[in-house]
C-alpha cells in the first residue's frame, strides 16, 4: 500500500510515455497531455510556501514543532477520531456498491475501447504499487506488536486478533480509498477528457467554473500538502529502517540522528540524478527490481522459516478478519471502557490518515494504468489483488515472528519496530545477506517513491500535465526529503511518533475532500451517456412489457366474457323453413 499501498509505489516509476492516454477520433486528447502546460502558481506557490514554512519551523525550533504536533494530534483524535473510523468503513461499502451497481459496466474510456495494458501487466504494476516501504517496516512489527500487547477489548497472545487487526489496516480499507480517488480521476480523464487533477473530478458536483477557480485550487493545494507529508512519512520510516539495518548487519555501529540525515542526502541525490536524467526506463527497471527483490525476500522467509506455521496463518488471518470486521470498524476512543484512544492514534487513525495522504498519488497512478477497463473490473481488481498480496506478506513475516515468540525465540528486543525485520532475518541461514538485500530494497523504494510522488505533485501543480517539468519534479522531491529530515530530527528518539503525528494533522483536511468526492462520483456517473442510454432502454422495455401485460389482460378479460355469455342462440325457423 503503496505502502501497502501507498508507501512504496515502485511501479509509478513506469515509463510516463507508456502511461500517456491516447486521443481517439471521437474523444479529444485530455488536457493533461499538454506538455506545454505552465506552472499554476496559484497552486504551486501557496503549497510551496506552506511546506517551506514547515521546514523552517522544524529547523529553527524543533522542540516547539514536535510539541505542537503532539498537542494538535490529541485534539484531532479526541474530536474527530470518530470521523476517520466511520469514513474508512463508508469508503469500503461505497466503492463495492458502485462496483455492483448499474454503473459497473461503464468503461473508463470510450464505450468500445480496449484496455491499454494486458491484464497480467496491469495486475503486475498494481502488485508493484502494493509492495513498499510500509510493508517492509510493519510486516514483522505490527502482527508481533498486536500479539504481545493486547488490542483494545482483547487479551494478549491472540494470533487471530493480531492478524485480523493487521489485515484491517492494510487490505480493504486503504485500497477502497485509493479506488475512489483513482476512479474519479480515470473517469474524468479518459472518458470525459478532463485534466488529470483532483479538482477536475469535482466538476459534476461544483461545476467547471468553481473547479477551475479558487475552490478547485484549494483542493489541489490540499492534495499536494497531504501527499508531501504522506510521502515524507514513508521516506522517514524507510530511513529509520535502513539505519537500523546498518547497525544490525555490522556495517555501521550505533547509527544516530546525523546518520539518518546522511542517508536522506545520499538517497536524495540518487533520486535527483534519476529524476533529472530523463531516463524513465531506468526508473522502470528499478521498479521491476523492487518487485523481484520483494518476491525473493518473501520466498526466502517462507521456505527457510516456519513454513507450515506460515501457511496455517493465512486462513487464520482471513477468517479472523472476516469474523472481527465490524468490531474493528466500530472501535473508537469510547471502546474498551474509554481506553482505546491512545491505541487508535498509534495504529488505526494513523493508518487512515496515512492512506488519505497517499490517495492523490496512488489514485493518479492506478488511474493512469487502468484506461479501457470497466468500472466493475477496475474496482474489484484494485481492491482485491493488493489486499491478497498484503495478506500473504503479513502471514509470511508476521507469522514467522509470532511463531518465534511462541517457541521462546523472541525477536521483540526493545520493541523498536525498525529493528525487528533484521532480527527476524538473522534467525535464518544467510540472514545477514538477506538483511543487506532488504536495505537495498528499502533504498530503491525510497528512490522510486520520491521520484513518482514528486512527479505526481508536479502534475498537480502544472494544470494536470502528465509529465511534469524536471525543475518542478526536483523541487517537490527536495522539499519532501527535507520534510522527512525535519520530522526525524525534531522527533529525536521519538522520531517515529513524530512522523505519525504530523501525517495525521496534514491529512485531516483532505479527508473531507475524499468524502465529498464520493458525491461527485455518483453525480458524474448518473449523467454518463451509457448509463442514461441503458436507463432509457430499461424504461422503454418496462413500458413495452407493461403494455404487453395490459393487452394480454384485456384479451383474457374478453375471452372470459365470451365464455360467460355462453354459445349464441340460433333464431327459430319459420314454418315454411325460412
Amino acid at each position: 500500500m503503496t505502502d501497502s499501498t501507498a508507501t512504496g509505489a515502485g511501479a509509478p516509476g513506469a515509463d510516463p510515455e507508456a502511461l500517456a492516454p491516447v486521443a481517439t477520433a471521437d474523444m479529444p486528447a485530455p488536457p493533461a497531455e499538454d506538455d506545454s502546460a505552465p506552472i499554476d502558481w496559484k497552486v504551486a506557490g501557496p503549497a510551496g510556501v506552506l511546506l517551506l514554512a514547515v521546514v523552517a519551523w522544524g529547523l529553527i525550533s524543533p522542540d516547539t514543532f514536535s510539541g505542537f504536533a503532539g498537542d494538535a494530534l490529541e485534539s484531532v483524535v479526541a474530536d474527530f477520531g470518530w470521523l476517520f473510523v466511520l469514513a474508512g468503513t463508508v469508503f469500503v461499502f461505497f466503492i463495492i456498491a458502485i462496483a455492483v451497481s448499474k454503473f459497473g459496466h461503464i468503461r473508463l474510456g470510450q464505450d468500445n475501447e480496449e484496455p491499454e495494458f494486458s491484464t497480467p501487466s496491469w495486475i503486475a504494476m498494481m502488485f508493484a504499487a502494493g509492495m513498499g516501504i510500509g510493508l517492509l517496516f510493519y510486516g514483522v512489527a505490527e502482527p508481533l506488536s498486536h500479539y504481545r500487547t493486547p488490542v483494545p477489548g482483547h487479551a494478549r497472545h491472540e494470533v487471530g486478533t493480531a492478524m485480523a487487526t493487521t489485515m484491517f489496516h492494510w487490505t480493504l480499507h486503504p485500497w477502497s480509498l485509493y479506488a475512489i480517488v483513482g476512479l474519479a480521476i480515470a473517469y474524468g480523464t479518459f472518458r470525459l477528457g478532463r485534466k488529470q487533477l483532483i479538482s477536475a473530478a469535482f466538476i459534476p458536483l461544483i461545476g467547471a467554473k468553481r473547479a477551475e477557480g479558487p475552490l478547485g485550487r484549494v483542493i489541489d493545494i490540499l492534495a499536494i500538502f497531504a501527499t508531501v507529508f504522506g510521502t515524507a512519512a514513508s521516506l522517514g520510516i524507510g530511513v529509520l529502517q535502513i539505519a537500523a539495518g546498518l547497525g544490525k548487519t555490522g556495517i555501521l555501529e550505533n547509527p544516530g540522528t546525523w546518520t539518518l540525515v546522511g542517508i536522506i542526502v545520499i538517497l536524495g541525490a540518487a533520486f535527483l540524478a534519476s529524476a533529472l536524467s530523463g531516463v524513465s526506463k531506468g526508473i522502470q527497471y528499478i521498479s521491476n527490481f523492487n518487485m523481484i527483490a520483494a518476491f525473493i525476500l518473501a520466498v526466502f522467509v517462507l521456505l527457510l522459516g516456519p513454513t507450515v506455521a506460515i501457511l496455517n496463518t493465512i486462513p487464520t488471518a482471513m477468517g479472523s478478519y472476516l469474523d472481527q470486521f465490524f468490531q474493528m470498524a466500530s472501535r473508537t476512543a469510547s471502546s474498551a471502557n474509554r481506553t482505546a484512544g491512545d491505541w487508535l492514534s498509534t495504529w488505526t487513525i494513523f493508518y487512515w490518515a496515512w492512506w488519505v495522504s497517499w490517495s492523490p498519488f496512488v489514485g493518479m497512478f492506478i488511474a493512469r494504468i487502468s484506461r479501457g477497463r470497466t468500472i466493475r473490473e477496475f474496482i474489484f481488481t484494485v481492491v482485491l489483488v493488493p489486499s491478497l498480496v498484503s495478506l500473504v506478506w503479513f502471514a509470511i513475516f508476521g507469522g514467522s515472528a509470532i511463531t518465534l515468540e511462541q517457541d521462546g525465540q523472541s525477536i521483540w528486543g526493545d520493541g523498536t519496530a525498525e529493528n525487528q525485520l533484521f532480527d527476524l532475518l538473522a534467525t535464518l541461514p544467510l540472514g545477514q545477506l538477506a538483511g543487506i538485500i532488504a536495505m537495498v530494497l528499502l533504498a530503491t523504494f525510497f528512490i522510486t517513491s520520491a521520484d513518482s510522488a514528486s512527479t505526481v505533485m508536479g502534475t498537480m501543480s502544472q494544470s494536470g500535465r502528465l509529465t511534469a517539468a524536471k525543475p518542478v519534479t526536483a523541487f517537490w522531491g527536495i522539499t519532501t526529503a527535507a520534510i522527512a529530515a525535519v520530522l526525524l530530527v525534531s522527533g529525536g528518539e521519538d522520531a517515529l511518533n513524530n512522523l505519525q503525528n504530523v501525517t495525521i494533522l496534514a491529512a485531516s483536511p483532505f479527508l473531507i475532500i475524499i468524502i465529498a468526492l464520493m458525491f461527485a462520483i455518483v453525480r458524474g456517473l448518473s449523467d454518463d451517456p451509457m448509463y442514461l442510454d441503458e436507463k432509457e432502454k430499461r424504461r422503454f422495455a418496462l413500458k413495452l412489457a407493461r403494455e404487453r401485460r395490459m393487452a394480454e389482460h384485456e384479451a383474457r378479460k374478453n375471452a372470459a366474457a365470451r365464455k360467460h355469455a355462453g354459445p349464441r342462440k340460433r333464431p327459430d325457423r319459420a314454418p315454411d323453413g325460412r
